[in-house]
């Protein structure tokens, strides 16, 4: 990939990062936080979403553009489910653990907090709430974060309801699941302070290190997802929707750059053609009795194929503007929104089906010469009409250069379609939740991971890497806790970083373990009543059927502390069936011995009295 003088170029970026917290209830009901599988729901419901208007009366163009595709939206609901998920109740006011993490994390930025916070309705009519709309409120403004490359301004910080989880696609419409809606969600706006990708990354980092270090945000795929605002001084601002991975957001805003300056590129180009786009007609009758597939599947159930002229674009419509996309990639995802599978174009072709002769034919058809391309959708009528008229009027964007629009983020960095860029005229305010006056004077600025890194080196002696996996990790929180109710920081970290992968590594089903049970096992090592050695045993056992207590688990395992004389006949045991060897190594045995006595005794004892009456037995017999 070409790289570009980004200054030169004038890049401009900003963040927008939503993180979901980990709280006990949902933002405006007593619902768990906990996701469910789609199989546990116990029934389903199904809404139609129209966009309705602002205060001052306005429709938002990508709540518009987003209604025109009718679709039903189903709805997988569980038996916690309340009616306010249904939106068939009023919210309930909002959570106060929420706001109290929010205004934690308002500290870590400098941020200044609103003295009243109002709740809004952001409309959204693609199925991800039953209401239609997500509610919003604004809980800080005004702060920054330090990078490398100078400071990046915090605009606002907003607490959020989560949208409902997107299951699959079905012949209808969108089937969603209820249990993600409604969890509380922070949600980060950076000023576009941001100028180039390896900032942007660096700002991503610095952010999520902040929101992690309140412990009070949910871990895993999913919770945290990105949006990057992006834009060249030739081009347009494009938010980019849905970015998973930090790792990912260097490459996007770099893929992005490349689009946005191949698009200025092939708009200059076309003005030099003096380029045009023509009127959308009906060549439905050059395709009969093609051998397409794709034409001819559409033409037998009744379809048909429609086409739009681009004056001057021949060569320009498959040219590559990211990684494996081309403006015909552009057209394409326009289409699709409207419900086609794609579209055609004469870049591409001959292919596919299509010969030389109906391309000839086309052309003919549609007014267009060697120096111009075509673009055809072969769809059901309806679908094929609006696809095309989409595709066109892309097209016709290109003449002007960059579209401002909102993108969504792809597994390989690049980016496609969305929607238009939201406007005012989709916030509105909720009158069915009272304003509260965030507080700050009462909540504590929590420590920083790197703060917290250095503390447990000094007060617990980690050594420096193992302190770092434990103050990044899942379970920093669950540390803390049980360190400050007496168990052995060395046993605590070592089992919540090294045996808890170790276990999943031999493929047990960790993900099935609960605070209870790690505090269990911890608790049970610490009072003596299971070796060290028995807790990979007795977490495996926990992860595999994880209906039981830690105490019950390790009872029906046999993973309790062995007796001295129970330890002693195990060992006696051992070496008497390997004599041979002892006599002739003496103590040089004692390596292989001391594995073979632990796996005889499995788990049940703590490896130091192993040893120690391993060797006295090896003694004896030398």
């Amino acid at each position: 990939m070409t790289e570009y003088d980004y200054d030169e170029l004038g890049l401009v970026a900003g963040l927008e990062i939503h993180q979901q917290l980990d709280t006990a209830t949902k933002l405006f009901c007593q619902c768990p936080t906990e996701l469910r599988e789609p199989e546990a729901s116990t029934r389903t419901f199904s809404r139609y979403l129209h966009p309705t208007r602002s205060e001052l009366g306005e429709l938002d163009d990508a709540a518009v553009e987003e209604s025109m595709v009718d679709r039903e939206f189903e709805y997988l609901a569980y038996d916690t489910t309340c009616l306010v998920e249904e939106d068939d109740e009023p919210p309930h006011e909002l959570d106060e653990e929420a706001l109290e993490t929010v205004l934690e994390i308002a500290q870590l930025m400098d941020m200044s907090p609103v003295d009243q916070a109002h709740v809004m309705r952001k409309i959204v009519v693609d199925g991800s709430n039953t209401t239609g709309f997500q509610r919003s409120s604004l809980i800080a403004t005004d702060g920054a974060i330090e990078t490398s490359e100078g400071a990046v301004g915090i605009e606002d910080l907003m607490l959020e309801e989560e949208s409902a989880q997107r299951v699959e696609e079905t012949e209808d419409g969108v089937r969603y699941s209820l249990d993600r809606l409604g969890i509380p969600l922070v949600e980060i706006g950076t000023r576009p302070d941001i100028s180039t990708p390896e900032q942007a990354l660096e700002a991503a980092e610095r952010i999520g290190m902040l929101l992690r270090s309140t412990g009070k945000v949910k871990r895993g795929l999913g919770t945290i997802r990105q949006d990057v605002n992006v834009s060249i001084e030739e081009g347009a601002r494009v938010e980019i929707k849905g970015v998973q991975s930090l790792d990912d957001i260097d490459d996007i805003v770099r893929n992005e750059v490349a689009r946005q300056a191949e698009l200025v590129e092939i708009a200059d180009d076309l003005a030099e053609r003096e380029a045009s786009v023509g009127e959308v007609q009906d060549v439905t009758e050059i395709f009969e009795g093609t051998d397409s597939g794709v034409i001819s599947g559409a033409l037998n159930s009744g379809g048909s194929v429609t086409a739009v002229p681009l004056y001057g674009f021949d060569g320009i419509v498959g040219r590559e503007i990211a990684p494996d996309r081309r403006l015909g990639t552009e057209l394409s995802d326009h289409a699709k929104r409207h419900g086609a599978g794609g579209i055609f174009h004469t870049d591409e072709l001959p292919a596919y089906g299509v010969t030389e002769a109906e391309i000839a034919a086309l052309r003919d058809a549609v007014g267009a010469g060697p120096e111009d391309a075509v673009a055809i959708v072969a769809a059901d009528t309806e679908v094929a009409e609006s696809a095309i008229e989409a595709a066109a009027e892309r097209a016709g964007t290109a003449l002007e250069g960059v579209p401002e629009e909102t993108r969504g983020a792809n597994d390989d960095g690049t980016t496609r379609y969305l929607r238009p860029l939201p406007g005012a005229a989709r916030m509105y305010p909720e009158t069915d939740v009272p304003s509260v006056e965030p507080d700050p004077s009462e909540v504590p600025e929590p420590e920083l991971l790197t703060e917290k890194v250095e503390r447990y080196q000094d007060a617990y002696d980690l050594g420096a890497g193992l302190a770092e996996q434990v103050a990044y990790g899942e379970y920093m929180p669950l540390f803390e806790d049980v360190v400050a109710d007496g168990i052995d920081p060395t046993l605590a970290a070592t089992t919540l970083e090294s045996t808890l992968t170790e276990v999943r590594r031999d493929g047990a089903p960790v993900e099935n373990l609960t605070r209870d049970h790690l505090e269990g096992v911890l608790r049970l090592v610490e009072d003596g009543d299971l070796p060290n050695e028995g807790v990979p045993d007795l977490l495996a056992a926990l992860a595999e059927k994880p209906d039981r207590t830690a105490a019950t688990a390790a009872e029906e395992a046999g993973l309790g502390g062995a007796e001295e004389d129970e330890v002693r006949e195990a060992v006696v045991e051992v070496v008497e069936r390997n004599a041979d060897q002892v006599e002739e190594e003496g103590m040089q045995a004692f390596s292989g011995l001391m594995g073979e006595c632990m796996g005889a005794l499995r788990g049940k004892a703590d490896g130091d009295l192993v040893s120690e009456i391993l060797r006295e037995e090896i003694q004896k017999r030398a």
